[in-house]
């Protein structure tokens, strides 16, 4: 720094000092023209005094040997007079000082004073025509004499000047500037090392320790010897100032890392400046992830914002999210961006393998050997995330990069990873605690059946997707044929389990998308989502009670029961406008068939109804 500052002063020093010289040379031979115009015009006035002279003596043989005498003054080379045209053919001298140039030809001609400047490398002429006007108010009166109008030109006084001394004056100027220039430059060398040499080493020193600071390297000055009080007063609040930053950012760079489980002290080249704007950075986003995650209202949305800060915040690509149910030996993929999990299959069929589920910790690809067997992408690195929601209720986040550079980045990104999952692990389990207590009250607790409740929230929405899509539905309303008669002989508990068996029965019976509903006490309802018509119906139904005829119940040291069941069949919306209608006429059909001789299927018909309401 100190070396630039020093060139560009001397640089400024010497622009400028040329400057000048060349101002001062233009200037000085403007002077010299303007000065030789002058002694012109004066020789001038004396030439013409002369001839006038020499006329009024009629002694005008002499003229010669006048311009010739004048002619010998210092740096007149030439001199010569110049008549006009007129003066010669009053005179009959056509051939008698005629113009010898363009010059002299353009004085006549204008009567202005006409010259050029003939500059070489060490010698300056001027070419110069003063023009003699015919004026009758100056001693002599021209006009008396010549046969010419006042203002015409009588004719000019050239001549050739030497004014080379005016350029020696400019190159003995140049010398001197030069030599005044260098005496400056070296002079100003000489104080900059003396005076200025500990100003620039200082300002050196606070630009490195400014780039030092930036990359998070806090140190101090020492100030070298020459300095002013004030600057070294100025240098040791710069300590303080950079002391402070280090302590300051020291401790925010531990607190925030303290706060996050992360440690980079054992790394080289740190800058905590940096490190803890990104810090500040990801909680900020993590802060903001946990506002927006505590008002998702399922877990779908909880799923889908978390996939979200995995491909936009964290850069991945193949990734997937899994529920492992350890107490159902259960596994459910809930969400799966690209290629990821290739040890799925083996954990569909046995979930209770998964080594992160099985260990409660994270899993992870590791030099030398297999961390995890069921992983059989050999070419590929793994990463897997357990987070334990409720209990016995697992997510795995299963993170796969095809490069170990991406792996390595992956390992240094799970602490941020960890602390979004950890976030919303709260949130997932009131979500899913929400969900087993709304579940809870749309379900029967003896036998795990929808109940009433839900038959009447979910019907809300069948029966509009039914009228659009133009599907059926068949329904069955069961009862247990002689209920009573069990609690009373063998008791609740043998009553509970009676229950409990018809219960597992209809839904073995039935497929996936109907429902099976216990309506209220030994009363049961089977929706038939979708059946084909009432003969299919009637077929599942009679397949029902077969099943329940045939099965036998253990009731106590080793006797066994068995019971039937009353069907009742109405078909929506054949025999009904409104879903209730048709719940109304299975029900009557139910009546028909108990009152019949029960242990059978009665299919609804409108002569049914006037029978109910005369009994």
């Amino acid at each position: 720094m100190k070396k630039k500052l020093l060139i560009l002063s001397v640089l400024i020093i010497i622009i400028l000092s040329i400057f000048i010289t060349f101002y001062s040379l233009y200037n000085l031979r403007n002077v010299g023209i303007k000065s030789a115009i002058h002694n012109a015009n004066s020789i001038s006035e004396v030439v013409k005094s002369g001839l006038t002279s020499h006329m009024v003596n009629n002694n005008m043989d002499d003229v010669d040997t006048f311009i010739r005498s004048v002619s010998n003054i210092r740096n007149i080379e030439k001199l010569w007079l110049v008549r006009s045209e007129k003066i010669n053919q009053q005179f009959n001298t056509t051939s008698f000082n005629i113009p010898r140039d363009k010059i002299d030809e353009e004085v006549l001609r204008t009567g202005e004073i006409k010259y050029e400047v003939d500059e070489g490398l060490t010698t300056s002429k001027i070419r110069i025509s003063i023009p003699y006007i015919a004026q009758p108010d100056k001693g002599i009166d021209c006009l008396k004499c010549h046969n010419v109008s006042q203002g015409e030109t009588l004719g000019a006084v050239s001549m050739e000047l030497d004014i080379s001394s005016i350029k020696e004056i400019g190159i003995e100027s140049l010398y001197l500037t030069l030599f005044v220039v260098m005496l400056t430059v070296l002079i100003f060398t000489f104080i900059s090392k003396k005076v200025l040499s500990p100003y620039t080493f200082l300002l050196t020193l606070f630009k490195d320790n400014l780039n030092y600071a930036l990359n998070g390297n806090f140190k101090k000055i020492e100030p070298p010897f020459g300095l002013s009080e004030d600057i070294r007063n100025l240098t040791n609040d710069y300590n303080n100032l950079m002391i402070t930053f280090k302590d300051t950012t020291e401790e925010i760079d531990k607190k925030l890392q303290g706060f996050i489980g992360y440690r980079t002290e054992f790394l080289t080249n740190r800058n905590p400046l940096s490190e803890s704007r990104e810090i500040i950075k990801k909680l900020s986003n993590l802060y903001q992830f946990k506002k927006e995650v505590e008002q998702d209202s399922s877990k779908e949305e909880i799923y889908k914002r978390l996939a979200d800060v995995m491909e936009n915040e964290f850069e991945l690509r193949n990734f997937t999210f899994s529920e492992i149910d350890m107490l159902n030996n259960k596994i459910t993929k809930v969400i799966e961006k690209g290629e990821s999990f290739y040890c799925y299959k083996t954990l569909c069929e046995s979930p209770e393998l998964c080594r992160s589920a099985r260990t409660k910790s994270d899993v992870h690809s590791i030099d030398l050997h297999n961390s995890c067997q069921y992983f059989d992408e050999k070419d590929k690195y793994y990463y897997c995330f357990n987070i334990n929601i409720v209990k016995s209720l697992y997510l795995i986040v299963h993170c796969v990069v095809d490069t170990e550079e991406e792996f390595e980045q992956l390992k240094q990104k799970t602490v941020f990873i960890k602390n979004y999952l950890k976030e919303a692990t709260p949130s997932l389990e009131v979500n899913l605690l929400m969900n087993a207590l709304k579940n809870s009250a749309f379900r029967d607790g003896l036998t795990g059946l929808y109940n009433r409740k839900f038959l009447d929230e979910h019907s809300k929405k069948l029966i509009p997707q039914v009228k659009r899509e133009s599907l059926n539905i068949g329904v069955l309303m069961l009862d247990m044929d002689h209920f009573k008669a069990v609690n009373d002989e063998y008791g609740h508990d043998i009553g509970d389990k009676v229950l409990k068996e018809l219960g597992s029965i209809l839904e073995e019976s039935v497929r996936e998308s109907d429902l099976v509903i216990r309506y209220g006490g030994e009363e049961f309802i089977v929706l038939l989502v979708g059946v084909k018509d009432a003969e299919s119906a009637l077929k599942i139904a009679n397949n029902i009670g077969k099943k329940v005829r045939e099965n036998e119940i253990d009731v106590y040291a080793g006797a066994k029961l068995k019971k039937t069941i009353s069907i009742g069949l109405s078909m929506f919306p054949q025999d009904g406008k409104n879903f209730d209608s048709v719940l109304k006429n299975a029900d009557i059909a139910l009546y028909e068939a108990k009152s019949s001789g029960r242990d059978k299927v009665v299919r609804f018909k409108e002569e049914q109804v006037s029978s109910v309401d005369l009994f």
